[in-house]
Formats: C-alpha cells, structure tokens, sequence
C-alpha cells in the first residue's frame, strides 16, 4: 500500500511535516543524511537548493527518489521516514508561480528578499519531495543526526553594553 491514500501513515507524515521546517534527506554519495529547510504544500515537502547562500544539497536536483526522515518536534530525533519521488519543479510552470512566493516567505535567513524568486529560476532548483512508499515509524534508537561539518563560525563575543543601568541579578 503505497501513501498517495489517505491512511494513518499519510496523516502522520502531513503532522510531522507541517510541524517541523527540517527534514533529512538521504542522498547518493553522502555518508549521512542532510538536513534541510522545506515547507509542506499539497501533500508534498518542497526543498531549495543550490545557488549562492542557499543550502547545498549535493545530488538531490538529479536524484528520481530519495529517502526522507522526518523528526520529532518533541524530541529531535527521527519519528518516520519514507521513499519519496524527487522531481524538480520548473521556472516558468504554474507550479512554480504557486510554491515559490511560499518559500519565499518562508526564507527567513535570505541574504535579500529583493527579486529573489527571479535569482532561484537562475542560480537553484526547488525540488519537490512527493511520498510514495509505506511509512517506517521509528523504533531502532535512532536519535538524531550529527550536523555536516562546516567552516562557519560565530561572529565573536556579545557585544557589551556601556553606561547602562545593571540588574540585580547582573551584580
């Protein structure tokens, strides 16, 4: 029984979707899976990828299906997972004129929100994730997945506020 039902294992992979903005694919040639921004929009997880600033998601615009974990919001760790067929979505489509202003909106770290749909139809592939497999609930101890390593750092200390009044618990 695939997922294009609407049984239990539909509904449970729409709430997990909707209540979580990450997910993490599974991706030919990467040792672990990736995490990535997504939103969910009629029954299917549509990721960004590729472009300046945007997340790499190295293999996934020509990948046909992936394997997708979905975490708990609760706990972090993976609560289900399925096979999804990946397809890329089109600039110029009506699919793309529907999903990108959602992404968009939902792009809270852009480096500029100015003419940024027009930059993705350039520069990115938005992929669209649909379930077509039995779901697997997770019960094998997985817990979570290790960030990639990366050579981002923080900017340095806070910075320190002068001449301003102190709290009691400060002093």
């Amino acid at each position: 029984m695939g997922l294009n039902g609407a049984g239990p294992n539909r509904a449970l992979v729409e709430e997990a979707a909707r209540k979580s903005g990450l997910l993490w694919l599974e991706l030919p040639g990467l040792p672990q899976p990736r995490a990535a921004w997504h939103i969910w929009h009629d029954g299917s997880a549509y990721v960004l990828t590729g472009g300046e600033g945007e997340q790499p998601l190295p293999g996934l615009p020509e990948s046909s299906r992936v394997t997708v974990i979905l975490r708990s919001k609760d706990k972090g760790g993976r609560l289900i997972s399925f096979t999804a067929d990946a397809e890329q979505v089109e600039p110029g489509t009506e699919l793309w004129d529907e999903v990108t202003p959602i992404l968009a909106k939902e792009r809270l770290n852009a480096r500029t929100h100015e003419g940024q749909v027009e930059t993705w139809a350039v520069e990115s592939w938005v992929v669209r994730l649909t379930p077509v497999d039995e779901v697997v609930t997770a019960d094998d101890g997985y817990a979570t997945v290790r960030p990639v390593p990366t050579p981002a750092t923080t900017a340095g200390a806070p910075p320190r506020m002068f001449g301003g009044k102190r709290r009691a618990a400060d002093r």
